[in-house]
This record gives structure tokens, C-alpha cells and sequence, in this order.
């Protein structure tokens, strides 16, 4: 984890926060929550995308862009190459391509994120509930401002994607240790 690496965080002092932004409403009470029986709140249907909120200092933006621009992949489809996420598989648009900044296009941080993209993919500003970004080399920038981050249950923390154990390798109760700045009340994020 580049967090742990680059700015010798752990344990409580981890900021990384898996959840959901990008989208134009929230259910009842705010809640912004994964696919569930009673389609409550269901982040895909509210326009969402998955999501991972960091606190990065100023001077780490770069590094940490940097790091998201290399965990794109290349593919061949005959007659052209394709720079797109590591699962193709995952399809909609709960996975298109986001980055989420202050101010969006317009924020100061906006030249690192331009600088570590280096003409890789097309950066355009989001307007919230966009379709899928797959096959087409693109990332929305959103204004985190207007469009802001949800945090995911305890379940969605603590996990690397699909390169490691599913679900986490911490147990919930350790979990919920790092997560005291938020409160949880069926996927309902307060904090």
C-alpha cells in the first residue's frame, strides 16, 4: 500500500477509505450503499462509482497519481491498443474511471494529476451519473466538492481489490478501530 510506503502511515493513521462517489443523489438519510436484497440506497442506481478516498498531503499528489495511471493496462483488440483497468470484466457504470479533487479540473492539484497522466488517458471534467468509461481511455475528474465521496460498509475496507484475499484481512472488529471517524448504520456513513 503506497500510503504505507510513501508516507509511513498504519494502523489508525491509514486514511485509505473504500466507498462511492460520482453520483447525483443519495437515499434516505444520505445513504449511499452496495447492491443489496432491498435495493436500499443502491449505489449503482444512484449514479455512483466505487471509490477509494485517501488524505494526501500536497506535495504526495504526483506520487499518488503517478500510482493510479500505472494500474491501468494495456490490451490488444485487433486493430487498435487499449489502455483500460486490470478487470474488464467488472462492466457499468459503477466502475467507470474517476478522480475526485476539490474544485475538480479547476483545482490547484489539477497539474499533478495532468503532469503523472502524461497525455495517457482522456481527462474530462464529470458531471456526475456517467456511463461506463470502459474501452474508451478515459477518467472523469470530479469536483469532490460538488460530487462527495461515500464511505463504503466495513465489509468493502481493507482489501486489495481483486489481488488479495476476498473481503478483507482484517477482521471487522480491528476494522471498525480504523474507521472511528465514522459512523455506520446499514451502509449509512455519517462523519
Amino acid at each position: 500500500m503506497l500510503e504505507k510506503k510513501l508516507l509511513g502511515r498504519d494502523g489508525t493513521k491509514l486514511t485509505a477509505r473504500t466507498g462511492y462517489a460520482g453520483g447525483k443523489k443519495q437515499g434516505d438519510a444520505g445513504r449511499v450503499c452496495y447492491h443489496n436484497l432491498q435495493g436500499i440506497a443502491d449505489y449503482g442506481r444512484l449514479g455512483h462509482a466505487e471509490a477509494v478516498a485517501l488524505q494526501i498531503p500536497r506535495q504526495s499528489i504526483g506520487d499518488f497519481a503517478n500510482l493510479y495511471f500505472e494500474m491501468f493496462v494495456k490490451y490488444q483488440i485487433p486493430g487498435m491498443d487499449v489502455y483500460d483497468r486490470a478487470d474488464p470484466m467488472d462492466k457499468g457504470p459503477e466502475y467507470r474511471s474517476i478522480i475526485g479533487l476539490p474544485g475538480g479540473m479547476e483545482s490547484p492539484l489539477f497539474p499533478a494529476i495532468e503532469k503523472a497522466n502524461n497525455g495517457l488517458m482522456k481527462l474530462v471534467a464529470g458531471a456526475g451519473n456517467e456511463p461506463d468509461t470502459l474501452l474508451k481511455r478515459l477518467v472523469y475528474v470530479m469536483d469532490s466538492n460538488a460530487f462527495p465521496f461515500h464511505v463504503a460498509e466495513v465489509y468493502h475496507q481493507f482489501h486489495n481489490d481483486f489481488q488479495s484475499p476476498p473481503y478483507g484481512y482484517v477482521p471487522a472488529q480491528t476494522a471498525m478501530l480504523f474507521l472511528r471517524p465514522w459512523s455506520f448504520h446499514d451502509g449509512e456513513s455519517n462523519g
